[in-house]
């Protein structure tokens, strides 16, 4: 089966860098780029559109960027006129019927978007950006070039990796706004998704590349899946940054063999990057390896084991694993080496799934007391569901109302055990 897989995660998505990539995966761009030049006779106002597709280097490779040149006498139209252009456009020229969906679509969803964020019903609401005639040219350049690839087809596989947003603010019609927009967080709400903040303070995700990329619903890998590749296309915006890429990767390709219920898995959106560092200490006391850990407590660590073990020499020794982000690794390392003495640190970064989980506070009542005690509830998301995993009392909190009741931590246990139920059936959704 065909297969694309949309790496936005040097770029994020608008709907330019996305055209702009998908029309080097057909056999004749120019065909589309003259229809889409077209629709400056379906939208009234339009007075040029010219629409190119260029080559620009960037760090030092070639990548499509789409250079449009429009003059408009409307700076604002109703989302009744866009639709209508944009559902004449659609039956003149022959769009498929899938096709046809995914555009409207597409449309319904940014305007949806916009009504919700500004409160208002959709006949009423104040477009100003979208109202361009250029969102229709991305929203149906996309249609047109994903159409003929076949992406509508029930075989073809679309696949997606993180989103980053970007951060800071953008000067929008209706004043100044934090990044992402409103409107585009409000898109990528509905999907499933997985976005990112940053790297860098600027708009990553506009709302029209948010709404084209949520309609094709893609499951979410962080590497390109496995693929015979037939070709790998580039694209880029008009922005270039000094620590971004802002390339659009997409991979088109013959996939033969897919594990579907893993790449459907709900838990895909659980995987991240954790590094394991590790060292062999045979010379070194109790005490400096308690202290070692007492230090690690202050530091950006996920977790610590301290395994007990015989070296080659049959001397006892210790295995001292640590768990961290990778970006605090070489951190944590200086530390292993000053405080333990140990002349080398092993180090892997691998992949682990994470589910969410949350605290809860409820009471439990022992004789005519109540005492409060947090609950750690361990769960992930089913669609929109969630699938509880484990429900357990915090121990410390065990252990204060011990000392407070003279009762054993123990039996203060089997007084928070009898709220498990109720939690479980109370926390489902």
């Amino acid at each position: 089966m065909k297969s694309l897989y949309i790496d936005a995660s040097n770029s994020g998505i608008s709907g330019d860098m996305f055209l702009a990539s998908l029309l080097e995966l057909i056999s004749n761009p120019k065909n589309v780029i003259d229809e889409l030049i077209e629709l400056k006779n379906y939208l009234k106002g339009v007075k040029k559109l010219e629409i190119d597709l260029v080559k620009v280097k960037r760090t030092g490779i070639m990548v499509n960027q789409l250079k449009l040149n429009i003059e408009e006498n409307k700076h604002q139209r109703s989302s009744k006129s866009l639709k209508n252009a944009l559902q004449t456009f659609l039956n003149e020229k022959k769009y498929s019927e899938s096709a046809k969906n995914y555009a409207i679509n597409v449309l319904e969803t940014l305007f949806q978007a916009e009504a919700e964020v500004h409160d208002n019903l959709i006949e009423n609401i104040h477009l100003h950006e979208l109202s361009s005639v250029d969102t229709l040219v991305d929203i149906l350049g996309v249609t047109k070039t994903l159409d003929k690839l076949g992406c509508f087809e029930a075989d073809f596989k679309i696949f997606c990796s993180k989103l980053p947003l970007g951060a800071g603010k953008v000067k929008t019609a209706h004043g100044i706004l934090a990044i992402p927009a409103p409107a585009t967080i409000r898109i990528l709400e509905q999907s499933d998704l997985v976005v990112v903040n940053g790297p860098i303070e600027s708009e990553l995700v506009t709302p029209t590349g948010a709404a084209l990329l949520v309609n094709l619903n893609p499951n979410y890998l962080i590497y390109p899946n496995e693929m015979i590749l037939e070709k790998v296309v580039y694209s880029t915006g008009e922005k270039e940054f000094k620590d971004f890429l802002n390339i659009l990767r997409i991979f088109y390709g013959e996939s033969s063999y897919l594990e579907t219920k893993s790449l459907h898995s709900p838990l895909q959106k659980y995987i991240e990057d954790v590094t394991i560092l590790e060292t062999d200490v045979d010379d070194i006391s109790g005490e400096l390896i308690g202290n070692f850990i007492k230090t690690l407590e202050t530091k950006e660590v996920l977790d610590i084991q301290v395994i007990p073990s015989i070296t080659k020499k049959n001397r006892p020794s210790h295995v001292i694993k640590v768990l961290c982000r990778p970006e605090n690794n070489f951190e944590i390392i200086e530390t292993i080496l000053s405080e333990l003495g140990t002349l080398g640190v092993r180090f892997n970064t691998m992949k682990r799934v994470c589910i969410d989980r949350e605290i809860i506070m409820t009471k439990i009542q022992i004789n005519e007391d109540e005492y409060d005690v947090r609950y750690k509830v361990s769960y992930f998301q089913t669609g929109k569901d969630k699938k509880v995993v484990n429900i357990k009392p915090e121990y410390e909190d065990l252990k204060k109302i011990s000392s407070l009741t003279g009762r054993s931590v123990k039996e203060i246990l089997i007084y928070a055990q009898s709220k498990l139920k109720n939690l479980y059936e109370n926390y489902k959704i």
